[in-house]
């Protein structure tokens, strides 16, 4: 037990030595541009009743998870609300996962198989590369956003009988966005199936909230989609869309989607009545578009001094070296904002960052405090 312990503490070291040591943190009541929650629907106390009165008025509904979806697990609720994320973006099928990663890992590892070709955008989340890590696919990365690279690997991976593209439609590190329409162009000229994660544009883009392939009109042209709850929608889990095949497939094969619990019933209706007030309420989502240009129209300043990604809600400001962008993130947390270092290898090497992430509910004059501070550190 001593020499295994004493391996684990070396590895701790090393991250230490590194700059990369990870710890739990507490909400610390500083000004908010580090979370997910783009819409603040985490704070939304009319979410939180509406979730409460469906609870209390349906007394024979189950409250709390009893077990897979497969075994005990299933329910209505469920069952309607996986038609409701089919119908907003425009899919026919659509198969609850428990998070995002799930998702991405669920769908990516069971129907891409070995003797397939994956080409993936070198930016895209861990759960991605996860996926077609256990599919037991070959792989290959193309430059981030470059559909040129892309289509020269296509062109050179004619050999393999069913080829797929996979890519974020929103980075959350980059902040920025593929051409869905010209990369969507691309996998049909080339026969290749085109999975999407939608992750960081759920609720933020499209109508309703559907997302950027909407607004790109390819949803018919994805084999697959993956829209999360937790970050704009304030819940947990996601959802894959797509054919009825692929539905009934996942549930036949897809282990993550086998072997889980299901989601309990208040995150099922808090993901519904999220969505409700996508729906009937916009107010967000301006709020947040008006940040956006603010922050875009106010940072040139900085631009000056740091180079600066994205296009909102999420924004880096590149800060290289670990050292560096750790000591440039503690300043800021010390003026009391929330923002977050983000270190090699999760971005490259010589690409670390302030990850900066708007909310509807930051102000412009919060926003005005931390461009301020940026530019007078030193």
């Amino acid at each position: 037990m001593t020499e295994l312990n004493n391996r684990l503490q070396s590895y701790l070291q090393h991250r230490k030595e590194d700059g990369l040591y990870r710890q739990l943190s507490l909400d610390s009541g500083k000004v908010d541009f580090s979370s997910n929650d783009y819409l603040g629907f985490s704070k939304s106390a009319f979410i939180a009743q509406q979730v409460a009165h469906d609870i209390e008025s349906n007394g024979t509904q189950k409250a709390a998870a009893t077990g897979s979806r497969l075994l005990n697990g299933n329910s209505v609720l469920a069952e309607n609300l996986e038609e409701l994320l089919a119908s907003v973006h425009h899919a026919e099928s659509a198969l609850l996962f428990n998070s995002g990663f799930d998702a991405n890992v669920g769908l990516i590892s069971t129907v891409i198989r070995p003797g397939d070709i994956v080409l993936f955008d070198e930016s895209v989340h861990a759960s991605i590369r996860q996926g077609i890590k256990l599919s037991g696919a070959e792989s290959l990365t193309f430059k981030h956003n470059n559909l040129s690279d892309l289509e020269i690997k296509l062109l050179q991976a004619n050999t393999y009988k069913v080829k797929w593209v996979i890519t974020e439609s929103v980075f959350s590190m980059e902040g920025d966005s593929v051409d869905l329409q010209g990369l969507s162009d691309i996998c049909t000229k080339n026969g290749a199936e085109l999975i999407v994660d939608e992750a960081h544009a759920t609720g933020v883009f499209g109508e309703y909230g559907s997302g950027l392939c909407s607004s790109a009109g390819i949803e018919g042209k994805c084999f697959a989609r993956v829209y999360t709850f937790g970050k704009a929608i304030a819940s947990h889990g996601a959802v894959v869309v797509g054919s009825k095949i692929l539905r009934d497939y996942l549930i036949n094969f897809s282990k993550n989607f086998i072997y889980t619990t299901a989601l309990e019933t208040s995150n099922l209706l808090r993901i519904r009545h999220t969505y409700s007030v996508l729906k009937n309420n916009v107010n967000q989502v301006f709020k947040l578009n008006n940040l956006i240009e603010h922050f875009n129209k106010e940072s040139i300043f900085i631009k000056n001094r740091y180079e600066v990604c994205g296009s909102g809600p999420i924004f880096g400001v590149i800060v290289p070296g670990n050292v560096s962008c750790i000591s440039f993130a503690k300043y800021l947390q010390d003026q009391h904002f929330d923002v977050r270092a983000i270190l090699s290898p999760t971005v490259p090497k010589g690409k670390e960052r302030l990850r900066i992430i708007l909310h509807s509910f930051n102000t412009f004059v919060e926003i005005d405090r931390l461009l301020t501070a940026i530019s007078m550190y030193h």
